[in-house]
């Protein structure tokens, strides 16, 4: 395998990972700066997810048009222009819009370097490159914190953005020279606007009305609304698409059993493992009394189990295949998420740590897993959409991750009179245990041999013939 094809992916990557969460220890700072207050930034962290969610269901679609590899370049291009812009916003309206930009280049980016991997390796070493992929995504989240704090403290929170600058153009020169070019597919494919425009009032409808409502920088009605809206326009989307011959996201690909498996027990995971990173730093702050910097660099320990698992998932995968390898994951990470609730201050770190970085090994394999299930069994014409659903659906788990996870805490926190307690995050650690634990309903049912042109289990026998 070429691993400079998925190391100068994974780079680009971890920068966006990173940098969607590396203000969240900034905001004080920057509101001062901005003079606007904290409360009112949120609406910056909302407007970065709004625009991931309305602009990765069309990557799939400019992948075909213009190629991945010149989209992958573009991208980079637009997130480094948002990032300057963000640098040199004087007023909460500009620092906004820069966000939204820079939003515009993130959703173009993980969905497109995934497509650029998948469509450039070989499917039996898909999995060891998916690996790559997998890791930007764990540490990023975990990074961010603790640097964002760290910067802003020592330096000053412009160079949060700055520092992506160098960075950027060292990946768009990269990719230009390392990656291969990959042939468009169906390139006089035409714009399904209407599809569009329902998908992206869907997804951006879902992730912002449940932002608000876990961010509340609005008043949280105007969330629900948003979130009816979304989910209107989500049944609307999927009645058009039955009819439509080409849509923008072309949801029969949901009658692939790997496919569905992997989208479906995937969500349901990201919903219960995404309230792991926003829980976890609250109840190290706010019970142990640690500040933003020290929970970080505790939190952080799970991003050396996410890299260590980059070595033992190609084996595991031929040995055990998708459905055993998935639902050990699924069940043993159940049992650590709930282990997070029982998380006081007189519990040694020498027990906390270890568990961590056992989450973060599994929460990798699965990631891996799961990622490489959704290529496993498709056609190759059909990669582009499978791209766009997978981000697409990613991205409202996560969203929908945090609003439970802040929801259970906030009901868990009232009913214990008003402070939060360590017994309010075993609630909200023991609800998301419960969703997490879901997702293994979707690969009991998966055939022993799905994905086995991938994985390379039970190479003797004859593998899940590929459809679409």
């Amino acid at each position: 395998m070429n691993r400079v094809v998925p190391i100068i992916l994974a780079v680009a990557l971890f920068m966006e990972n990173m940098d969607s969460t590396v203000i969240a220890t900034s905001l004080p700072a920057i509101a001062a700066d901005l003079g606007t207050s904290p409360i009112a930034l949120k609406l910056a962290l909302t407007a970065y997810m709004v625009s991931l969610a309305i602009f990765i269901p069309i990557s799939g679609f400019m992948a075909d048009k213009i190629g991945a590899k010149r989209l992958f370049r573009c991208a980079i291009g637009v997130f480094l222009i948002g990032s300057i812009a963000c640098a040199l916003s004087n007023s909460l309206g500009s620092f906004v819009l820069a966000r939204f930009l820079q939003g515009m280049g993130g959703a173009m980016m993980t969905p497109v370097a995934r497509l650029v991997l998948v469509r450039s390796t070989p499917r039996d070493q898909l999995i060891a490159a998916m690996a790559w992929l997998t890791i930007p995504a764990l540490i990023g989240p975990m990074a961010g914190p603790p640097v964002g704090g760290f910067v802003t403290t020592y330096f000053s929170w412009h160079w949060i953005f700055i520092i992506n600058v160098p960075i950027g153009i060292l990946g768009i020169y990269l990719s230009g020279r390392y990656l291969p070019e990959i042939e468009s597919v169906d390139p006089g494919r035409k714009l399904d606007w209407l599809g569009f425009a329902m998908v992206a009032i869907a997804a951006s409808g879902v992730v912002f009305g449940l932002s608000v409502i876990s961010l509340p920088a609005l008043p949280p009605v105007v969330g629900f609304i948003a979130l009816v809206i979304g989910l209107v326009a989500l049944m609307l989307y999927m009645a058009y698409a039955r009819r439509n011959p080409a849509p923008i996201l072309d949801l029969r690909l949901f009658r692939n059993p790997s496919f569905r498996a992997a989208i479906v027990g995937g969500t349901l995971f990201r919903i219960g493992i995404g309230a792991v990173p926003f829980l976890l730093p609250l109840l190290l702050q706010i019970v142990f009394g640690l500040d933003p910097f020290q929970s970080g660099l505790v939190t952080f320990i799970t991003a050396a189990g996410a890299f260590s698992m980059k070595f033992l998932a190609p084996k595991l995968l031929r040995i055990l295949g998708f459905r055993t390898v998935l639902l050990s994951a699924t069940l043993i990470s159940t049992v650590l998420v709930a282990a997070n609730g029982q998380f006081h201050p007189g519990l040694s770190y020498i027990v906390i740590m270890p568990l961590l970085y056992f989450a973060g090994f599994l929460r990798s394999l699965f990631f891996t897993s799961a990622n490489a299930l959704v290529f496993a069994d498709v056609n190759s014409e059909e990669t582009g959409n499978a791209t766009a659903i997978s981000a697409t659906m990613q991205q409202i788990s996560l969203a929908l991750g945090v609003a439970f996870g802040g929801t259970v805490l906030e009901i868990a926190t009232h009913a214990g009179g008003g402070e939060m307690t360590q017994r309010s995050f075993f609630w909200a650690f023991t609800a998301m245990a419960v969703i997490t634990v879901s997702a293994s309903l979707s690969f009991l049912r998966l055939p022993a041999d799905a994905g086995s042109t991938v994985s390379g289990h039970g190479a003797g026998r004859t593998p899940t013939q590929e459809n679409g």
